[in-house]
Order: structure tokens, then sequence, then C-alpha cells
């Protein structure tokens, strides 16, 4: 159950991570100025925060996508094995999101 109302909590932060995005987007093709401005935000410690929590809500939706996907096969629905599937998309998610900020600054170089 825990799972199931994460899945619909990280549907919703989505939105606002996408307009998140969608921000940087735009001040990436409008001026300079504006454009440091909204990546000296973005690079801030709250900044990165919030762009931590996108990445492990986007992690964990489509982990939570490809659990409901095995779950229409058919398979994986008795109630232990659905249990073990949702810790393991919970623990997935959580890992996968590191590995993807450390392959991040990796590149960067830092």
């Amino acid at each position: 159950m825990t799972v199931s109302i994460l899945q619909r909590i990280t549907g919703g932060a989505l939105y606002f991570g996408t307009l998140l995005i969608a921000w940087w987007l735009i001040a990436a093709s409008t001026s300079e100025s504006y454009f440091d401005f909204v990546n000296g935000i973005f690079g801030s410690w709250f900044g990165r925060l919030v762009l931590f929590g996108y990445t492990w809500a986007l992690i964990h939706h489509m982990l939570g996508g490809i659990r409901h996907l095995i779950w229409d096969t058919g398979s994986g629905l008795e109630k232990h094995t659905a249990s073990k599937i949702a810790w393991g998309n919970l623990a997935l998610g959580i890992v996968l999101t590191v590995l993807v900020w450390i392959a991040g600054y990796a590149a960067r170089g830092m």
C-alpha cells in the first residue's frame, strides 16, 4: 500500500519537476543573464536537493510502471511476491538515483 501511495505522489511530483525543466529550457532560450539566474537557483544546495528528489520521483515512477506491467501479465500477484517486488521497487529506485547522480558528477569531472 505504501509503494502504491508513493506511486501516486511521485506522479504528482513529476508535474512540478517537469515545470522546472521547462523553466530551465525557457531560460536557456531567452537571455544569458536570465539563464545564469535560473542555473544559479538549480545549482544551489536547495535546487540540487529538489533536482535529486525529481530524479528519484522519475526513476521510482518508472519502476512502478514496470511493476504494474509485470502484474498485467498475471505474474507476481501473490501477496508475498507483490510485497517483495514493491520493496525492491523502492530500494532499486534509491540505488539507481544515487548511481545517476554519481555518473552525472563523474561526467562533469567533479
